[in-house]
């Protein structure tokens, strides 16, 4: 044993081996296209010389403004020899899309005055509960192997004043440190007793000890689940903040700066400063290249996640099969990223998540509910570091878009076509399920946003050949009434709600809903993709941020309300590998279908080992600039995974996570504040933006606009004549966290905190819609020039009331 400040002892006379603390070591939990630039249309074939491998990227829509006519690429900056020229992002190819190693301590302390380690002693006559165990497992020892003497009395009354001053040192740490006021600022919607915190462990588990440390600072240590120590380092005056015997505190601050979770976040006049989780719980090829490179020498190597998960299960080899996704959810992300991301001065996180986390229907091939354990995870070590997260539904049956992050890349079936309106109605349901979890009040606190749908693709009713304005708008409205239903109207209710602004320009939604209780909107400029690559390097870009971006986020943060750049990177190329999707090359080096001009070698803008000083310097301020222009913003993504091949990070520009490592990032993102001319041009919202007065009171023609299901799907038709589900299928019902315990300096874990049931609304008891027994169906990905079939249509469909039922968690 090691012990900084030893205490003497008299000799024990053991006789055999102490006893194993194995005990107290509980088992490690996990630790965290198309080718074409343009969306193929209903009229237009496939070309036949598609190379195998070959995926959409994240969104190469056609223009939707001016006379642009289908087939042909938006302009970019990128695509300008001149990026000074004026333009914007509706007239650009829209690409829509742990610095040490972990240490172990194999030092055991169990002397309460070690510095840092100190072990406060458990509660008088609470011998084998609590802090104290180790040191009342010694004198029990002593009690039977030494006679008494004055010398035990005088320890054990030392031992009661150690005691004692335990006590008072905790207290006094929990009601400065941890026990923030809540009122402090006038702005408290929860006591901090009764709402959220860390959920590190938690539940009864039986005695089984947990780190005893509740909270800490700038270079406290802290032990994660497993046993494995790190040193956390956040320099902005965020402290941690974690209780095994109050999982749901929601005590900790990821800043100064930043409220913490027990109070509100002041949308309007705190900054979002955030960034994804990509790839993580949805993959994406060119984020997790290593997950993909493993199966380039398939006879079809995958291009999604379905044809992922397909290749793993067909892998039945050593080191195959479909658990190798658990074990990308174990190791990709970590509770360590989270501390990072807090002491990166960011205070939110979008996370992207695929319906898979909830079910999957026969013939889909993912990973079932697996992702949703790793999704409570997140909500756990964003609680602990006082981070809030948008949670993101960034799949949805049949795709919202037919790209690769959708879940599977081909037709957009959602909203359009024969299958548009069931799985619309699927879609629905999985909103539902996931906004009954999160209006919990157990999670509410830290999951404070809802992004209803990743990307929609809509571009516009003329051009785009895909999900109609209107109709998306309708379901916009109808999950709209389906969460406040659940939640309530009113600051603290519920999540916020993001709309996707569908590639519309922002300045046509403003009108939409107004005075809907606290919705936002979701909006994602890339500048850098197009088929004409420009070869210009980052000091030609600085001020386009700003020139082209700033006055239109502040003109609809004044005339629609909230509004964020949910992503966005610092790419001005198409450069890195997989960016446009497994096998397909890129526009810069001539090597994409269809693009015969060669503008240069990506090493260029991939090597990022040799980039200069003045280059990362050139990036870093148009990082900032981008940062001032949005004003709340999410960046895709946190990290980018190494190549199989390289072992390097092959898509640099995307990965904030490296730039931090590597200088073109900021150290303090508050640097970038007032850059575009104004520091404070995105503050104030009207009071019912923010759940105030007035939240919720929408004009009753303006919900008449768009009603439910919509009069039409965008090349079907009116719905009842569409393949319909019936709402005759069991409710899935989310499960609540698990805690495991950690090794280490330990205490009883006794509490027995309510987690909720999954359901917030308990008079929602709608079954889910479900195809009903002895109904023929396309498949819901079917295209869009599909025939109908005549079984199965609104009418037939109704008749059949037999449930297909869908098993829970």
């Amino acid at each position: 044993m090691s012990n900084t400040n030893p205490q003497k002892y008299d000799a024990l006379p053991l006789t055999e081996e102490a006893p194993s603390n194995s005990l107290y070591n509980a088992p490690p939990s996990p630790g965290p296209g198309s080718r074409y630039d343009t969306p193929l249309s209903s009229t237009q074939a496939l070309p036949s010389d598609i190379p195998a491998g070959a995926a959409q990227p994240r969104f190469m829509g056609p223009a939707a403004m001016g006379d642009g006519a289908p087939g042909f690429s938006r302009d970019s900056f990128a695509s300008h020899g001149y990026p000074s020229e004026r333009g914007s992002e509706y007239n650009d190819s829209v690409y829509a899309l742990n610095a040490d190693p972990n240490t172990r301590s194999s030092t055991y302390r169990d002397d309460p005055s070690s510095p840092g380690y100190g072990v406060p002693m458990a509660e008088m006559g609470s011998s084998n509960s609590g802090s104290n165990r180790f040191m009342e497992e010694k004198r029990s020892t002593y009690a039977a192997a030494q006679p008494r003497s004055k010398r035990r009395k005088f320890i054990i009354i030392g031992a009661i004043i150690a005691a004692l001053l335990a006590v008072a040192i905790a207290l006094a740490v929990y009601f400065t440190v941890g026990k923030k006021d809540s009122n402090s600022d006038g702005d408290s919607d929860s006591d901090s007793s009764n709402t959220g915190g860390n959920n590190n462990g938690g539940g009864s588990n039986g005695g089984r000890p947990v780190n005893y440390v509740k909270t800490g600072g700038d270079g406290s240590e802290i032990t994660m689940e497993d046993g494995t120590k790190f040193t956390y380092n956040n320099t902005f005056g965020g402290h941690w903040y974690w209780d095994a015997n109050d999982p749901l505190n929601n005590n900790a601050q990821a800043q100064e700066w930043t409220s913490p979770l027990n109070t509100s976040f002041k949308y309007g006049v705190e900054r979002i400063r955030g960034v994804n989780l990509g790839g993580w719980l949805n993959t994406e090829p060119f984020i997790v290249p290593a997950l993909y490179e493993k199966y380039l020498t398939n006879a079809n190597p995958p291009i999604d996640e379905w044809t992922l998960t397909v290749a793993m299960a067909e892998d039945t080899g050593p080191g195959g099969g479909l658990e190798q996704m658990e074990e990308h959810y174990k190791t990709f992300i970590t509770e360590q990223d989270f501390a990072q991301i807090a002491a990166a001065g960011l205070n939110w996180i979008r996370l992207p998540i695929g319906w898979w986390a909830i079910e999957v229907r026969e013939g889909e091939p993912f990973l079932p509910r697996v992702s949703w354990t790793y999704f409570l995870k997140a909500i756990q070590w964003a609680r602990k570091y006082g981070l809030r997260i948008q949670l993101d539904l960034h799949a949805t049956p049949g795709s919202q878009n037919g790209w690769n992050h959708s879940g599977r890349f081909g037709t957009c079936a959602w909203l359009n076509g024969p299958m548009g309106y069931a799985n619309g109605q699927r879609g629905l349901d999985y909103i539902r399920i996931l906004a009954e979890f999160i209006s919990q009040p157990q999670y509410s606190d830290v999951v404070c946003m809802f992004n209803i749908l990743n990307e929609p693709l809509v571009i516009d009713d003329v051009n785009a050949l895909q999900i109609g304005r209107e109709s998306l708008r309708s379901f916009y409205v109808e999950a709209y009434k389906i969460i406040r239903e659940i939640s309530g109207i009113g600051e603290g209710k519920g999540p916020l709600i993001l709309y996707h602004d569908g590639f519309l320009p922002r300045n046509s939604w403003p009108g939409f809903l107004t005075g809907a209780d606290r919705i936002g909107l979701d909006s994602h400029p890339y500048l850098c993709f197009n088929n004409q690559q420009s070869p210009d390097q980052y000091s030609a870009y600085a001020n386009v941020p700003c020139r082209d971006w700033a006055k239109s986020f502040n003109d609809t943060m004044t005339d629609f309300g909230l509004v964020t750049s949910g992503e966005w990177s610092n790419a001005v190329t198409d450069c890195g590998l997989f960016v446009n999707g497994v096998n397909l090359g890129t526009r810069y080096e001539g090597t994409y279908e269809g693009v015969t001009r060669v503008t240069g070698d990506c090493l260029e803008w991939t090597d990022y080992q040799n980039w200069s000083t003045a280059k990362k310097a050139d990036i870093l301020r148009f990082a900032m600039a981008s940062m001032d222009a949005f004003g709340n913003y999410f960046f895709w993504t946190w990290r980018i995974g190494e190549s199989l091949r390289t072992g390097k990070v092959e898509s640099p520009q995307w990965s904030y996570k490296l730039g931090l490592q590597e200088g073109w990032m900021p150290l303090d993102p508050r640097e970038a504040d007032g850059i575009c001319g104004s520091a404070d041009a995105h503050s104030g919202l009207a009071p019912w933006q923010t759940g105030g007065t007035g939240a919720g009171d929408i004009p009753a023609a303006s919900m008449d606009l768009y009603p439910w299901p919509p009069a039409s799907i965008a090349h079907a038709g009116p719905p009842a004549s569409l393949p319909s589900y019936t709402p005759t299928g069991t409710i899935v019902t989310l499960p609540h966290p698990t805690f495991a315990t950690t090794s280490g300096d330990s205490v009883k874990v006794t509490a027995t905190p309510d987690l909720g049931n999954g359901w917030a609304h308990s008079a929602d008891r709608a079954l889910m819609a479900v195809n009903p027994s002895g109904c023929d169906y396309l498949d819901p990905w079917m295209s869009s020039d599909a025939a109908v079939p005549a079984l199965c249509t609104g009418a037939a469909a109704a008749k059949r009331d037999e449930p297909m039922a869908t098993p829970a968690p």
